[in-house]
């Protein structure tokens, strides 16, 4: 059990928190809203929508705060500056993973800014949602999320009418989910987020430009790819699961990607060394590329297939391990939407979206920082003892 001491820490550090992003508000009533949107996302407040953040705050209607949220003037861009400094602060790392992954958020109605039929893989199907592409940070002291955009769709982009309804800046234009994946990774590189490896699943891993941009910034990866990716190897090009049916029992090797809920993840793996040609990220022989496969032990067709860049000589249980942190950014979710109300937002437009996506990410952190210090904590008795 925590002690008094501990749990007045945790609530000095939401108050550390609502300190630092209070210059942000040019008036003292905004610093008082951001203080109580905060405090709210991450009480115990079942919901964390506006009637009910309101109540928190010991508001009568959610009138306030909904005018906070959605209309009053201060820069969710700054806020979010705010949010990767404390990450780094707290969790940074020389060595830190970056982890690019989506989610949806389940929406009725047309008017919602981005909302379209369209895969989700919160619902596992193609249903009426909105999409985010989020970014997320790992190192040894813990993870969280810290970017964030909304994607908008090419027929929302287009329309006019909807995007002044829905208030889209008219700087904001059409991009895919790699495109805003690498605005994002450009944005937290040259804020001087410190980061050795990049990890995403096969939206992203499968773009070329996706992996060319994380080279020429010097970042190395391991990024999943479609199974219908062509690969040259050993004198032939075909679909890299083509050339997995092809592999000896001898390449493979049992490995753990990481503890999971029941115990170690353990999957068989293969790795290829690939020649190829030097990009202007590359650095002499320093690095390689390489082709990685994962296995499944119940069953051995169910496979996942991945590109790499790591340096020259570097383990295979170090790619694996940067393969199986793609788990951290999941956990990001389910945590936040759990306990700071990540998809319990109750705007339309496109500055209230960020927003509340924004400050239940700082919530989220918050967590994430009082987790990593408990954890430290019960290390440093458990070695004592």
């Amino acid at each position: 059990m925590p002690t008094h001491r501990e749990v007045s820490g945790w609530a000095d550090e939401i108050d550390a928190v609502s300190c630092l992003i209070g210059s942000r508000f040019s008036r003292r009533d905004l610093r008082a809203h951001a203080e109580s949107y905060l405090r709210g996302l991450i009480s115990r407040v079942e919901r964390k929508n506006g009637w009910q953040l309101a109540e928190e705050a010991g508001e009568q209607t959610p009138t306030n705060l909904q005018h906070f949220i959605s209309r009053s003037k201060w820069g969710v861009g700054e806020v979010r500056d705010d949010l990767q400094r404390y990450v780094m602060q707290h969790l940074g790392s020389p060595d830190g993973v970056l982890i690019v992954d989506e989610t949806g958020f389940l929406k009725k109605g047309t008017k919602s800014v981005g909302v379209k039929r369209q895969y989700s893989g919160t619902a596992g199907r193609i249903e009426n949602s909105q999409v985010g592409v989020f970014l997320a940070y790992r190192s040894a002291a813990g993870h969280a999320l810290i970017d964030r955009s909304l994607y908008l769709p090419k027929e929302w982009a287009e329309d006019s009418d909807r995007r002044i309804e829905a208030k889209v800046p008219e700087s904001v234009s059409f991009a895919t989910k790699p495109e805003l994946a690498r605005q994002m990774l450009r944005r937290t590189l040259d804020a001087g987020v410190p980061a050795k490896w990049v990890t995403a699943d096969e939206v992203y891993g499968s773009d070329y430009k996706f992996r060319r941009f994380c080279e020429d910034r010097g970042l190395h990866y391991v990024v999943a790819i479609s199974k219908q990716t062509r690969l040259f190897l050993n004198g032939q090009r075909k679909r890299v699961d083509e050339h997995t049916g092809e592999m000896k029992s001898r390449n493979w090797r049992r490995l753990s990607c990481g503890p999971g809920l029941k115990g170690e993840r353990l999957y068989d793996w293969a790795f290829v060394s690939l020649s190829v040609s030097k990009g202007p990220g590359s650095k002499g022989d320093d690095f390689t590329h390489g082709f990685l496969v994962r296995r499944s032990i119940s069953d051995p067709d169910d496979l996942a297939y991945f590109f790499t860049k790591a340096p020259r000589r570097t383990h295979l249980k170090t790619l694996v391990r940067i393969a199986g942190s793609r788990w951290a950014i999941e956990e990001c979710f389910e945590q936040a939407k759990q306990e700071t109300g990540l998809d319990e937002y109750e705007v339309r437009s496109w500055i209230g979206w960020h927003r509340h996506i924004t400050l239940s990410m700082l919530a989220h952190a918050t967590l994430a920082v009082i987790r990593s210090r408990v954890h430290s904590t019960a290390s440093k008795k458990t070695t004592s003892t």
